[in-house]
């Protein structure tokens, strides 16, 4: 599936759309250059998840791995800065049965990220942005045709 998103908030909506479709146990790989919108994303999702409007959901670039106290729980982890030995850096608590997992620059790792995931990619196209979102699943994958079209 594939959608265009025209400006920042409807990137956050996507965000929120793709936050109802999500369960507890589920990891999102999000791929995409730096500027295209991958943490504006992550954003719309928190809030999807119960995060408070008034809290942006930062970029964890530096911190590696940000939790926030939504439901499930919602872990952000951007692997910008790391390189392939990101698994001796975080641990597996990351990725738990009671929590959400989303890792920006998943290709940085490719052996640490779980192998049943949704493959979510954000790529420019001049001011807008479009999101291409795939399951690694059969289950996943039905999981995603259920949910209603993004609406923009």
């Amino acid at each position: 599936m594939s959608v265009l998103l025209g400006d920042v908030d409807a990137t956050r909506r996507f965000g929120e759309w793709l936050a109802r479709m999500l369960v507890a146990g589920d990891c999102v790989a999000l791929s995409g250059p730096l500027g295209a919108g991958k943490t504006t994303l992550v954003q719309g999702l928190a809030w999807g998840l119960g995060l408070d409007r008034k809290e942006l959901a930062p970029s964890p670039t530096y911190a590696i791995a940000l939790t926030y106290p939504t439901k499930p729980i919602l872990h952000h982890i951007d692997l910008y800065r790391v390189d392939d030995r990101a698994g001796t850096l975080l641990s597996d608590d990351y990725f738990t049965s009671d929590a959400v997992t989303v890792i920006e620059w998943p290709e940085r790792a490719p052996l640490w990220v779980p192998e049943r995931r949704f493959l979510l990619t954000l790529s420019i196209e001049g001011e807008a942005r479009r999101a291409s979102i795939a399951a690694s699943d059969a289950a996943m994958a039905e999981r995603l045709a259920r949910v209603p079209a993004f609406a923009g």
